[in-house]
């Protein structure tokens, strides 16, 4: 999608090249508010981030930025510089949760949701509680207490990390459907044949996993999953993981295999998707 923002040069608007979804076109063409840009906290830094709001279909989505030197996009008769390629792609409301369930349960008591996801810093974090089904997947990571109709949560370790370990066992079986080779011997992530693919061993596919998941939990969260998964230390010889933008565009492809996407990724402005060479070389 090319949205226009303000250069502030007086010659034009900047536009801006996005990869989402589909349907997004649609539900932006309903409501003229339909999706809005908002800050939010990142679940595993705790820093801010650009995350993708659908107000129609009360949707969230995260925004990646891949960025190479001397590249310009061609979008109608207009030429524009930095080359810069946003992804939107769904995220599940969780991560983010979990970041303020994790810091409510200092106080080690039940509180209600309201109370728990409250943020100075990123205030537009109440849309989070806005999302639907909200409340029926807080039992994953939460302990829940009812009083007078009102409901009160608690931060569960034990139920967190085994719905983060079905996280990874599915991430790890859509990584093998769609033949991503994962292998520590590879630069970077790229689709290969089922033969190349069939070489990987499950623990390069589990660790994988585990790193992909390990975007969205702080540290600390991280280190305990890998403990939960009986993951060995990894050898210090090794090379660095591969590189995870590609599978972060790929995103739409581990939510298929989980249920929660029907759509892929589209282009909606008039320029290429990069090309096979470019997408392996994405860090």
């Amino acid at each position: 999608m090319a949205a226009g923002a303000d250069c502030g040069d007086g010659v034009g608007a900047r536009q801006h090249v996005f990869l989402v979804p589909e349907y997004l076109k649609d539900s932006s063409k309903k409501m003229k508010s339909g999706l809005m840009f908002v800050k939010l906290v990142n679940p595993c830094s705790g820093e801010g981030a650009i995350y993708l709001f659908n107000m129609c279909l009360q949707q969230l989505f995260e925004v990646k930025v891949f960025k190479e030197k001397h590249h310009s996009w061609f979008i109608n008769q207009s030429v524009q510089s930095g080359g810069l390629l946003h992804f939107a792609t769904p995220v599940d409301p969780l991560f983010l949760l979990l970041h303020y369930l994790i810091k409510a349960d200092k106080e080690g008591k039940f509180q209600p949701l309201d109370q728990v996801v409250v943020d100075n810093m990123f205030p537009n974090c109440i849309l989070l509680l806005k999302l639907p089904g909200l409340e029926k997947l807080l039992h994953h990571v939460t302990e829940e207490k009812e009083i007078d109709n009102k409901k009160y949560y608690k931060y569960s370790k034990e139920k967190t990390l085994k719905w983060l370990g079905k996280k990874v066992n599915q991430t790890t079986a859509a990584l093998k459907t769609n033949n991503v080779n994962v292998s520590c011997r590879v630069q970077s992530t790229a689709f290969f044949s089922g033969d190349q693919v069939s070489t990987d061993k499950e623990e390069d596919y589990i660790r994988y996993a585990h790193g992909l998941i390990s975007d969205y939990i702080p540290k600390e969260l991280s280190d305990d999953l890998s403990k939960y998964l009986k993951l060995p230390e990894p050898s210090a010889s090794l090379p660095n993981p591969p590189s995870k933008l590609l599978c972060s565009w790929c995103v739409y492809l581990l939510d298929q295999e989980n249920g929660q996407a029907n759509h892929k990724p589209h282009l909606t402005a008039n320029c290429s998707v990069p090309s096979a060479q470019t997408r392996s070389q994405m860090s």
